[in-house]
């Protein structure tokens, strides 16, 4: 079908998340916040982001200046906020484009030292903030037009910090002619996490009372902002195609498979990409010897550096990495309890996280056990991540869900070879082991299908066994490295979406209306 100049066109784009690299970071979101809005301006497209201005803003190294000031509506009175700016470039210095990062100030809110919550307790007025996060982002694009006559075609939000945006676009600013033919497409990186707040909070929304319905924000007595988004957003995507399919379902769904399903024909899975320029082995800084597939020996060294830092002996014997939140949701617990077997193989494991304090304290009396066979490092250290990537011989992810996955991505960039289960966005990126498909050049890692130790210890012995192969190993290593997990794919299947959901003025009627 041939292009329409107007397909052609630029499309202007404003994206709104909780968190973004390198700005604030919690997880996978700020990952693709930051990497997303990059690719999308390197394929031509007018592209601003927003974001709460953190005090973690202070330490990334960006400038910030004073761009406008607005008044945000909320059910406790006005709220003056500043809107500050900056520009992010691209690690890629031959990439000449940017994206416009604005950044909303209000101190007694997001000036604390998390994004959501300390010492793993919430923050008691989260819904209070990002109710006026979301109307500040509403509230921004009209000053937009004040400022330098910049209106977008489309709004991007991501999960329950901003889904709300999707819900005031169509209600409270339903008849500003600022926002008139503005689409929103939200994103769900994780439908466990719904934004669930008291029902008899739902006033602080400033939403009329009568969207507190079953079929509206009401969520079995509570508030629910993501249910809010799912029905009001044009469109929703989330983070790979399987994903998309599991959510419909009660297992994956935490009580919004119904409501999802009744939106199917508005929901796409779209793979994660990784910024190649950050993973990338011929070229990371944080890693000990720099490699690529044509010359492994770099590898060999990364393998023998981690295993003098995590203090365990030189060993030519498979090495297991694994970088995670040490969570049931991850499978964490798989692991640990096949470790006593583990430890009768030939084999090291190196691991990197931290989450719950039982699996962390298992994780210690492991390596306290087996000293010479398990390293242990609990808390996060992006340095170890990359180092543990390049170092391992296999990566294993037995996580009962996985939305997309982000390690895996990286293990194929750097020749380590993931073990995963076959869930959610490891299901599409990962292709499995058989000797056909080893024959055929197209493996890249080893699946198994049921959440239970003896399956992972079942795939861990196969993969095992086909590490003595060398020839077979080989090709695995070279099959996953020549795989392709940059943003480009991606971002093009994004402003694909984009394109088609501007184009279609039947969206808003077409979309579930509480």
């Amino acid at each position: 079908m041939a292009i329409s100049p107007r397909d052609s066109k630029p499309l202007k784009i404003l994206m709104a998340s909780s968190e973004a690299v390198p700005f604030a970071k919690t997880g996978g979101l700020a990952d693709v916040a930051g990497a997303l809005p990059l690719e999308l301006a390197r394929l031509g497209h007018d592209v601003r982001l927003v974001i709460p201005r953190y005090g973690t803003l202070d330490q990334s190294g960006h400038r910030l200046t004073e761009y406008a000031r607005i008044t945000v509506p909320s059910a406790s009175g006005s709220i003056e906020a500043v809107v500050e700016r900056t520009t992010l470039h691209p690690s890629n210095s031959s990439f000449r484009g940017s994206v416009s990062v604005f950044a909303v100030r209000h101190d007694p809110f997001f000036l604390r030292p998390g994004l959501y919550q300390e010492r793993g307790v919430d923050y008691p007025d989260n819904l209070e903030r990002f109710c006026f996060f979301s109307r500040a982002v509403l509230e921004l694009l009209i000053a937009f037009q004040r400022v330098d006559e910049w209106k977008p075609d489309l709004l991007h939000l991501h999960d329950w910090q901003t889904a709300l945006c999707a819900v005031y676009l169509r209600t409270l600013y339903a008849g500003r002619p600022e926002v008139a033919g503005v689409r929103s497409i939200l994103t769900l990186h994780n439908v466990a996490y719904q934004g669930l707040f008291p029902g008899e909070r739902f006033a602080e929304t400033g939403l009329p009372a009568a969207l507190f319905t079953p079929a509206g924000l009401e969520f079995y007595g509570s508030l629910n902002l993501l249910k809010g988004g799912i029905l009001f957003a044009d469109f929703l995507t989330t983070v790979s195609p399987t994903y998309s399919q599991e959510i419909q379902t009660p297992e994956y769904g935490f009580g919004l498979e119904g409501v999802l399903a009744q939106r199917k024909d508005r929901l796409v899975g779209l793979v994660n990409g990784v910024d190649v320029e950050v993973w990338n082995p011929a070229a990371d800084p944080l890693i000990p010897a720099r490699y690529s597939s044509a010359d492994l020996s770099g590898k060999s060294m990364c393998k023998r550096a981690l295993q003098r830092e995590l203090d365990l002996p030189a060993s030519d014997g498979p090495l297991l990495g694994v970088v995670s939140r040490l969570t049931v949701q991850k499978g964490l617990d798989l692991l640990v309890s096949i470790v006593p077997e583990l430890m009768e193989l030939d084999l090291q494991l190196a691991v990197l996280g931290t989450g719950d304090p039982e699996c962390e304290a298992e994780l210690r009396s492991l390596h306290a056990k087996f000293p010479r066979k398990i390293g242990v490092r609990i808390g996060f250290d992006e340095g170890l991540a990359h180092r543990i990537e390049a170092g391992a011989d296999m990566f294993v992810m037995p996580s009962r869900y996985e939305p997309c996955g982000l390690s895996q991505l990286y293990s194929l960039r750097y020749g380590t070879v993931p073990i995963v289960r076959r869930t959610g966005g490891l299901a599409d990126t990962v292709v499995p082991y058989s000797p056909l498909a080893v024959r055929e050049r197209r493996a890249t890692g080893f699946m198994f299908g049921e959440a239970t130790p003896h399956a992972l210890l079942t795939v861990i012995c196969l993969a095992l066994c086909v590490y003595q192969d060398r020839g077979a190993w080989r090709s695995l290593i070279d099959a996953g490295m020549r795989t392709e997990v940059s943003w480009v794919g991606s971002a093009q299947a994004y402003v694909d979406l984009y394109r088609r959901v501007v184009r279609s003025a039947s969206q808003v009627e077409g979309a579930a209306e509480p």
